[in-house]
Formats: C-alpha cells, sequence, structure tokens
C-alpha cells in the first residue's frame, strides 16, 4: 500500500541535493564521491537512459562503474524533480520505506527522464542513499513523436477537392509498389500493431503483414467464451486508449473490434492474409530480403529491419502424446477449440491444467459435457479478483497512464521479485478456501513457496497458472473430476484406461498441452543457425537481469522481438521504436552477423 506524500514534509531540498551531488559526481568522474550515495545492494535499470540498450546492474561498485563509463558520452545534466506532477513527485511505500521520486534530465540525445528510490542511510539518518535507480529516454531531441507537432499536423491536412483523397493516399501508401518498407514487421496482434504505431509517429516507413483475413482475428478466432484476465485500466494501447465505458475485463471480440479499427485510425501500413515463408539477412546492403507470400503471389521485400511480433506462445504445441492414436473419438488442441455446441452430454477428457485447459473445461461443462481434466504437473490458481490483479495496484490508483508506466518500468528483476513474494504471500491468504476446495478435489497446487508467483512464472516460462473465472468451483464441486498424470495407464479406442482398471470414457480429448515460445517461429522463418545464433528468447538473462532478446539488439543485425501482455506492448514498444530510429538516424554504428 503505497502513499501520496505533500514533497514539503519529505523536505524536497534534501532530495534536489541528492541529485545535485550525483550530478556533480558524474560530471567529475568521482567514483568514490558516487559510492558514498548508494547503498552496497543497490540496482540501476538503464533503459536507453545513457546508452542504447537495456540491461540492470547491482552492487554499488558495478553500478557506480557503469555510470561514470556512460555518462561521458551521454553527458546527463540537470538531474532534478519532475516538474508539472507535483502529486506524483514522492511516495512513501510503506512495505519496503524508501521515498519513490519520479526524476527528469537531459542528454546529449534529449529528454529523459526515470524513478529514483531513496533510503535513509542505516549509518546516518540525515543522510539519503540510493537503493534503485531507473534512467530512460524520453525522446530524441528534434525527432519527436508527428502527434506532438499539431500546428505542423493540422496544417498538412487541409481541404481541398483535386488529387486522391485519404482513403486512396492510404491505400497506395499501404501497397510498396516498387519501394520496400524500412521496418518489416511479422505479426499483426497487439505486439505488431503498437510497434507500428510508435514508429509511425517517428516518421520510419514500416509494414505490418499478419496472416489472417482481418487484424483482430488472432482474437477473433479463439474460443467462443474467452475474456481477458487483467483489467481494462491496464491494458491501453498507445495513442489510442480505450473508452471509459468499456467492461473491466474485455471480451475478445470487443477487443478484436478495437485492434482493427485501431490498425485504420494510425494509419499504419498493413498486408493482411499475407505470411513471412523466410528471410535471411544480407550483409554487403544491410538489408533483409524476406520472402512473403500475400494472397497466393509471393513478394521479396528488402527491409532494413524485421521485428518479429507472433507473440510470446506463437505456436500450438503439437508434439505427438505417446498411445494418442490409439484413441478413435476426436482429438483437438486448445487452439483449435471454438465451443461446446457439438459436445453436450458428451465425455470430455481435457489434457493439462493450465489456463487454456480450464476455460475449456468450464465451457465445455457448463454446457453440459462430463468433463476429466488430466493433470501433469502442480499449477498456480488465484482468484482473478483481487488477487491475480495484484501486480497491476499501481494502475488502480488514478494516477495518469504514463507515470504508471514509468514506475513499472523502474521497478527492475530484482525488486520485481521481491514485490511478487509479497504479493503471492498474500494471495496465499486471501485465496486459502479456494485451495482448499481444489486439494480436497485432488487438484496439485503451486502455491509459490519458493516465492514464484505468477508474473514470475509468466517472465520465466511463460504460464504454469490459472486466474480463477470459475472453473476452480466447479472442480472443487465435483463437477469436473481431476485425475494425475501418474495414475493414466494407457489411452484406448474409448478413452483412458487407468492403473487401477477403471476407465475413463471419452468421446473427444482436448490436448492443452500450451504453445511453444518464439524461438520455435524464428527456427522455421529464419532458419536453424539464425535461431541457434539468437539463443533463448524471453526468459530472464542473469547476466543482464532483462528478458531474453525482448525490446533490444539481438545477436542477429536488424532483427527484433517484441511480445508480451497488452501493458507490456504499450510500454516497451516506445523504446524499441525508439533504438531502431537512432539506427536510422546513424545515431549508433553496429556490424553484426
Amino acid at each position: 500500500m503505497t502513499k501520496k506524500i505533500n514533497p514539503s514534509i519529505l523536505e524536497e531540498n534534501r532530495i534536489q541535493e541528492w541529485l545535485d551531488s550525483f550530478e556533480e559526481a558524474l560530471a567529475t568522474g568521482n567514483q568514490q564521491a558516487l559510492e558514498q550515495l548508494w547503498l552496497d545492494d543497490c540496482h540501476w535499470r538503464d533503459v536507453l537512459g545513457l546508452h542504447w540498450d537495456i540491461d540492470t546492474i547491482s552492487g554499488r561498485v558495478n553500478v557506480c562503474h557503469a555510470l561514470l563509463a556512460r555518462s561521458q558520452k551521454a553527458r546527463p545534466r540537470n538531474w532534478s524533480l519532475s516538474k508539472g506532477v507535483l502529486e506524483e513527485l514522492a511516495v512513501i511505500d510503506s512495505e519496503d520505506g524508501s521515498l519513490v521520486c519520479l526524476i527528469e534530465f537531459e542528454t546529449i540525445f534529449g529528454p529523459a527522464e526515470g524513478v529514483l528510490r531513496l533510503v535513509r542511510d542505516p549509518d546516518h539518518s540525515d543522510a539519503l542513499k540510493a537503493w534503485v535507480l531507473m534512467t530512460a529516454l524520453v525522446e530524441i531531441k528534434g525527432h519527436e513523436e508527428k502527434y506532438k507537432k499539431f500546428l505542423e499536423n493540422r496544417i498538412q491536412f487541409g481541404r481541398s477537392f483535386l488529387g486522391p483523397n485519404w482513403l486512396e493516399k492510404r491505400a497506395r501508401e499501404a501497397e510498396y509498389d516498387g519501394e520496400d518498407p524500412t521496418v518489416l514487421i511479422v505479426g499483426g496482434g497487439q505486439a505488431g500493431l503498437t510497434i507500428a504505431a510508435r514508429l509511425k509517429q517517428l516518421g520510419i516507413n514500416a509494414l505490418l503483414i499478419d496472416q489472417h483475413e482481418r487484424i483482430g482475428d488472432n482474437w477473433r478466432e479463439r474460443y467462443k467464451a474467452l475474456v481477458l484476465h487483467n483489467q481494462t485500466f491496464a491494458n491501453h494501447l498507445p495513442y489510442m486508449p480505450f473508452p471509459d465505458t468499456w467492461p473491466i475485463f474485455v471480451p475478445k471480440d470487443m477487443l478484436a473490434g478495437w485492434l482493427e479499427y485501431y490498425a485504420t485510425a494510425m494509419e499504419l501500413n498493413v498486408w493482411c492474409d499475407a505470411k513471412l515463408v523466410d528471410a535471411r539477412y544480407d550483409k554487403s546492403s544491410k538489408q533483409w530480403v524476406a520472402n512473403v507470400e500475400r494472397g497466393g503471389k509471393r513478394v521479396t521485400l528488402k527491409p532494413r529491419h524485421v521485428v518479429m511480433t507472433t507473440g510470446v506462445s506463437a505456436l500450438p504445441d503439437r508434439s505427438p502424446i505417446d498411445g494418442l492414436e490409439k484413441f478413435s473419438g476426436s482429438v483437438m488442441h486448445t487452439a483449435d477449440y471454438e465451443n461446446a455446441t457439438q459436445w453436450i452430454g458428451k465425455n470430455v477428457i481435457v489434457l493439462g491444467t493450465g489456463t487454456s485447459a480450464h476455460d475449456v473445461a468450464q465451457d465445455l461443462c457448463e454446457h453440459g459435457a462430463h468433463v476429466t481434466m488430466v493433470q501433469r504437473g502442480a499449477t498456480m490458481v488465484q482468484n482473478v479478483v483481487p488477487t491475480a490483479q495484484k501486480p497491476y495496484a499501481i494502475y488502480e490508483k488514478g494516477y495518469p497512464l504514463q507515470y504508471c508506466d514509468l514506475l513499472a518500468v523502474g521497478t527492475p528483476f530484482p525488486l520485481l521479485k521481491i514485490a511478487n513474494r509479497r504479493a503471492n504471500d498474500e494471495a496465499r491468504e486471501i485465496d486459502k478456501d479456494l485451495h482448499t476446495g481444489l486439494e480436497k478435489a485432488g487438484f496439485r497446487l503451486n502455491k509459490g513457496e519458493d516465492g514464484i508467483g505468477w508474473q514470475m512464472m509468466y517472465l520465466t516460462r511463460g504460464g504454469g497458472y490459472y486466474f480463477n473465472v470459475g472453473c476452480s468451483e466447479l472442480i472443487s464441486q465435483g463437477k469436473i473430476k481431476i485425475i494425475q498424470l501418474q495414475n493414466l495407464d494407457h489411452f484406448e479406442s474409448t478413452g483412458l484406461r487407468m492403473k487401477d482398471g477403471s476407465l475413463v470414457p471419452a468421446d473427444l480429448i482436448v490436448v492443452a498441452k500450451g504453445y511453444l515460445g518464439q524461438s520455435a517461429i524464428a527456427e522455421k522463418l529464419l532458419g536453424k543457425d539464425v535461431s541457434a545464433q539468437l539463443g533463448p528468447i524471453w526468459g530472464m538473462n542473469p547476466d543482464t537481469q532483462e528478458l531474453n532478446n525482448m525490446w533490444k539488439p539481438t545477436p542477429v543485425q536488424g532483427l527484433w522481438f517484441h511480445a508480451g501482455s497488452l501493458a507490456q506492448c504499450r510500454i516497451y514498444s516506445k523504446y524499441l521504436a525508439l533504438q531502431i530510429q537512432a539506427r536510422e538516424l546513424g545515431l549508433i554504428a553496429e556490424e553484426r552477423s
């Protein structure tokens, strides 16, 4: 629980004195003076603030060494508390005791901002020391987003009855007849749309391709009952927030329609019914050669950058299940499930207990199917409200979205683990009745005893949890049966034979093995050599304390990855777009394979 404090009570001058001492130590290169301002256990997350990358550094000596090295080129100056956000300047976090400050400064590249967490020196209570700092570039000076140049844009769209109208101009721009985009974006979900919108505002020519017939189909074509499991106020897209009239939890078709309109309203260049066949990087021309199949025709494009935006879980895991071929009934993956209509009164087995497995099982059960779930491993379960929403608590406080996003970015991985552990402890207490009912029904729970909550599971492995929206009650009441994988002996033509000799009959088996990660789609489209060179995509990198290959330079020149929740896509599309812009402006010289 955080509490807003009037900055004057917390001696705003003392905060500014710390910033002034910090600036002087950086400017003079005085590492000893700089180290005196920091705790031993400290962290600095740099998000393009002082260099063109995203990483987190821990430990006083390491942090101060990196700050001094990067400051030589970036030359940061004019450090101060953020202006114009008086109520958000400082808060007291009653859980960790730190003073959280929103700050601003300048570099040779442009204005920057950040989050500073100060604590009282345990040895000198009157002194403040830094625990955490996050620095982030706002924009490249002189190359701001188009919408900020309001007068220029207003004059540009003067009224004339001559020549093509807006729709005709848009169609011609998106056709790429005889020209190539600077950036090719592969995938038209929230990730592709957000980076396309950011690049559009920065004046960078980008083409988004998507294999579906319409933008939004990646949501529209999923199972009928799907509703987002996180709340609307955390899910806005850049430049176009959702209407205030929208429900707290958005139905998938509502979101699909918004995504389709977003592409039109943001004037994005989009090819639907288009998929990337393959792509390779040509070092001599410093371009990608990308073969795209569009409407049954092959088109070759030569962009300088390729951004893969196919999602954290890109491909359904359809790997064979030993013995399943003996089953004579229907088999489908959760990715192919639409609704329960044809399975009313039938026996259905769902192999898995992740989010999709629960949603499909609930839909089938509520429509009259007889459902049994097979659990392979312990699963974390939290009620969708309030416990699963705890990582988004800052967005509920009524702060402007831009400051919520800044505070989110300002929470590096080491702090995120601490916050996640705290939230998980609270969730176990709040959800104890839910968990008791599940355990009595034979469901194996991962309660996060190791301190890993659902958010950390998402970042490290992409799943392994379920936000309860009613399925857990059906399990506790015995309306959905649970059996454990280790008790299964083999598949038969009519169902599952258990080790005790009993038969679990089935007309349909739904495979809920989840999805393969981005590495699988990279190998499929870019080849094994590129995939091997990239290494892991997603999951935490222990050296950088950031997600592997996400929103930052990869080992392959001109290749980028952008994925995640709606909030992650909104936030990190900004920093990815700035990195591409910096390269197009010649601010970064690089040569990789």
